[in-house]
């Protein structure tokens, strides 16, 4: 008896294309629109503004903004491990 292969459903979504909804994040310093993307999806280079060093295209990050009208025009594209650790840091230092 041979093994059976797992099938997999095809999905209309394009690959890389972002898996929810924008998720909304309440943090002491507000509440923020956080979405999640995929490697496949960022096709240019960013700096985190959490540690100031470059995310190279191709490599899984987060896009973050504040939740009021406008803000869009805020987002900033971070690491995951900064995103987390921003209101740690210590005075002289912009949380966003």
């Amino acid at each position: 008896m041979s093994p059976r292969r797992a099938r997999r459903r095809e999905s209309s979504r394009p690959f890389g294309f972002p898996t929810g909804l924008d998720k909304v994040e309440e943090w002491p310093d507000g509440e923020w629109k956080v979405r999640m993307l995929t490697g496949a999806s960022s096709t240019k280079n960013y700096r985190c503004p959490g540690c100031d060093q470059e995310i190279r295209s191709g490599q899984p990050h987060l896009v973050a903004w504040p939740n009021w009208p406008g803000g869009d025009e805020e987002r900033r594209h971070w690491h995951p491990a900064c995103w987390r650790k921003r209101l740690d840091r210590g005075p002289g230092r912009s949380r966003y």
